[in-house]
């Protein structure tokens, strides 16, 4: 039973982990050499940089702007965007859904294919299903995210255009739900396939260590059908430490898609994270920075409230 002591500690925990990933980014950023000023004509004089740097609240002692943005922040206002001259918190809004619905999709398909694949062969081991399954789950480790991207657009977009490049949308068609799958499903395989083999791995290896377990050898003694031992007693033991590499994968889907959506075009949180790297725009990089470790530390608040639900034996009101 989930206790409300318990709940408040997560909390808790919660929060300190975003001041802390608050107090680091904001002083990386700001340390790290060159600047908007720069950015915007390396030849501008010193006058006139400190006039840019000015006008963008940049020439206080960094104590001093560390407090403004707090003060900022706890009202829910995290300043304005350098790049787009609006509020980066509208900047952010216009983006995370479209990341929203990638990451959606990409997670919809690893469970789809991993769980599955990842259940038979650990339920067959050694057999020609397990050793296909266990080769392809290397392979694709190994396959760095933007050749295979490049790769599916030179066959799918290019040599065979049977698939759009890139972008959401195309011109003209925005809103279209069948332009929209058709422009979804390259990223979302790019960004799934990683996720893909790596649950696949942790599910075989979880479903062969649930299948060897003593309660579940007595259940097949006991004559029950197979069917009933492996979703009664192999896969809810199984499931744990399939639903911890889920809840460590969410967020990686939410906040790691930045090679993905800048090689499709997606207009995402990934993408827009590297234009304000590029653009050195601080306000921007710090905003989506705590986006995504907020959604990093809810998915591991909802993977621990979720432990007990599979294994009462879990407890956590002591």
């Amino acid at each position: 039973m989930l206790s409300p002591g318990y709940i408040a500690r997560r909390v808790v925990h919660a929060l300190v982990v975003l001041a802390v990933v608050a107090v680091v980014t904001f002083f990386i950023v700001r340390l790290a050499p060159g600047g908007p000023a720069a950015l915007a004509d390396p030849a501008l004089r010193d006058a006139e940089r400190a006039a840019i740097e000015a006008r963008l609240g940049l020439n206080d002692p960094l104590p001093v702007q560390f407090l403004k943005f707090v003060g900022n922040a706890l009202r829910g206002d995290l300043g304005e965007s350098f790049l787009f001259g609006t509020p980066t918190t509208q900047v952010i809004a216009s983006r995370i859904g479209n990341t929203l619905i990638l990451a959606g999709a990409a997670l919809t398909l690893t469970l789809l294919v991993a769980v599955p694949l990842g259940t038979l062969s650990g339920l067959r081991p050694h057999s020609w299903i397990d050793r296909i399954v266990s080769f392809i789950s290397v392979v694709v480790l190994a396959i760095p995210v933007f050749w295979l991207g490049l790769i599916l657009i030179i066959a799918l977009a290019v040599l065979r255009p049977v698939l759009p490049a890139g972008g959401m949308y195309t011109t003209g068609m925005e809103g279209n739900l069948v332009d929209l799958l058709r422009h979804l499903l390259l990223p979302a395989v790019v960004l799934a396939s990683a996720s893909i083999a790596e649950l696949l791995r942790y599910t075989r290896s979880s479903v062969r260590s649930a299948a060897k377990l003593d309660h579940v050898r007595t259940a097949r003694a006991k004559g029950l059908p197979q069917r009933t031992v492996h979703l009664r007693h192999v896969l809810k033991n199984a499931l744990i430490p399939v639903v911890t590499v889920i809840g460590l994968q969410l967020p990686r889907l939410v906040g790691g898609a930045a090679v993905t959506e800048t090689i499709f075009a997606w207009p995402g949180m990934g993408r827009l994270s590297v234009e304000a790297a590029l653009g050195r725009d601080y306000p921007l990089i710090l905003g989506v920075t705590l986006v995504v470790a907020t959604a990093v530390v809810l998915f591991n608040l909802l993977v621990d409230l979720v432990y007990p639900l599979i294994d009462p034996r879990i407890r956590t009101d002591g």
